[in-house]
């Protein structure tokens, strides 16, 4: 029995002036699982969101949210979603409890099947002993379990998840993508969500769609997508240097194989590059400048890797996830060559 499409989308598109912001999108979302939206901030992420969650109207196409359709229907669309974004909507002033009341009572749900709802919610997102904190007083992380409490009050069969974990520290981000998992497998709950961060969409995604300037360039699941690399030339060597310089550096990223170099901390390195011999060529030229090589892996494709393959350029908050505090290397299945 096919599985029942709770998303379908054709031809959506969101233009401001000139710029199509979501641009000739169509796919579909099975009932029950996680699909990703993968990309950069600017990519259209978030404005896919907004018009699956009927807060705008788009410019073209079509598109149905639990079967109805997001612009003749739209107050029948949002009875079966809840949405939570980065911009946290709460107010400081009032207890974690007193906040999901108030919402809850925008949703029109009865005082005692709230109270339970509100119980039972505070104990999934491990925020039940600060429920009357006030919320002014939480931690970045903690205002974000509550939001995730808040999106799903009306008990939706869909959940739109925008950025969930952006900018919050590693053990917050880490809960955070763990009630994503129970929420999806405890309640069935579909769940769409977006990140520009290629671990998260590796370990939560059942699918995840690539998406580019607007358009979806690359749709499948992680491991299918991985193996668009197959047979090509593109490698991926992480290189720990006892003595690496920025002359070092400014070589390596002078050879033709080497698409990118990324720096994880002043002796790691991660290097892009093309061609057969690109390996070789990169060892020779740390030996031939004196570079001393404690460990060299060869890394299996990532998401990033595919991305780059398919986009021509890499997530361009990489580097400002490193300043937030996110842990560069997590992700990174690794074959040793030298230790």
């Amino acid at each position: 029995m096919p599985a029942i499409e709770a998303i379908v989308i054709k031809n959506l598109t969101k233009k401001f002036g000139d710029l199509a912001a979501v641009d000739h999108v169509s796919f579909s979302v099975k009932q029950g699982e996680i699909f990703g939206l993968l990309g950069p901030n600017g990519a259209g992420k978030t404005t896919l969101i907004r018009l699956l969650s009927t807060l705008t109207r788009p410019t073209e196409g079509t598109a149905t949210v639990a079967g109805y359709d997001i612009s003749k229907e739209d107050s029948k669309v949002r009875e079966h979603i809840g949405l939570v974004s980065e911009k946290m909507i709460m107010y400081d002033r009032l207890t974690a409890k007193e906040n999901l009341k108030l919402f809850g009572k925008l949703y029109d749900i009865p005082n005692d099947v709230l109270e339970k709802r509100i119980y039972k919610l505070l104990k999934l997102v491990r925020m039940l002993k600060w429920k009357d904190a006030q919320i002014g007083t939480f931690s970045t992380g903690m205002k974000q379990r509550i939001n995730v409490a808040r999106g799903l009050l009306n008990m939706p069969g869909i959940l739109f998840l925008d950025e969930p974990t952006l900018g919050l520290d590693p053990q917050s981000t880490s809960e955070i993508r763990e009630f994503i998992k129970r929420v999806n497998i405890e309640n069935k709950t579909t769940i769409i969500l977006t990140t520009h961060m290629m671990i998260e969409a590796d370990m939560l995604c059942d699918r995840i769609g690539i998406i580019d300037k607007g358009k979806i360039v690359a749709l499948d699941t992680s491991e299918n997508l991985k193996k668009i690399l197959a047979g090509t030339d593109t490698k991926s060597i992480e290189l720990e240097i006892s003595n690496l310089t920025t002359n070092l550096l400014s070589l390596l990223r002078g050879l033709d194989c080497v698409k990118s170099i990324i720096q994880n901390n002043p002796t790691h390195i991660k290097i892009r590059a093309i061609g057969e011999e690109a390996f070789d060529s990169i060892i020779d030229t740390v030996r031939k400048n004196d570079g001393k090589i404690k460990s060299i892996n060869d890394l299996e494709p990532t998401l990033e890797d595919v991305f780059l393959h398919i986009t021509g350029h890499e997530v361009r908050e990489q580097v400002s996830n490193r300043v937030k505090g996110q842990a560069p290397r997590h992700g990174f299945r690794t074959k040793s060559r030298i230790r």
